[in-house]
């Protein structure tokens, strides 16, 4: 499973989202938590239809997105993300 970030640089609620993402990877090591941003992944981030930081998408193994979050998700909503994604 994969969670994509996309993030900018001056993004307050992007540091809040790190945390959360730190805590699920602690307790979901076979997660991959890739960080984006915006301004460098352009293409990347106009595919996946990002309008606003910090965008967090959770792709299951085929790559079929089953999770996304605008704003700063909580650590519950990741974990549930990241069980949907097994």
């Amino acid at each position: 499973m994969e969670f994509l970030f996309f993030s900018s640089a001056f993004c307050e609620p992007c540091m809040q989202t790190r945390a959360v993402l730190a805590e699920m990877s602690a307790l979901v090591p076979q997660a991959t938590v890739r960080e984006l941003d915006v301004a460098n992944d352009t293409e990347e981030a106009e595919r996946n239809g990002i309008r606003n930081t910090p965008t967090v998408i959770v792709k299951n193994a085929d790559g079929v997105e089953v999770f996304r979050a605008a704003g700063v998700p909580s650590v519950a909503q990741v974990l549930v993300a990241a069980a949907k994604a097994l």
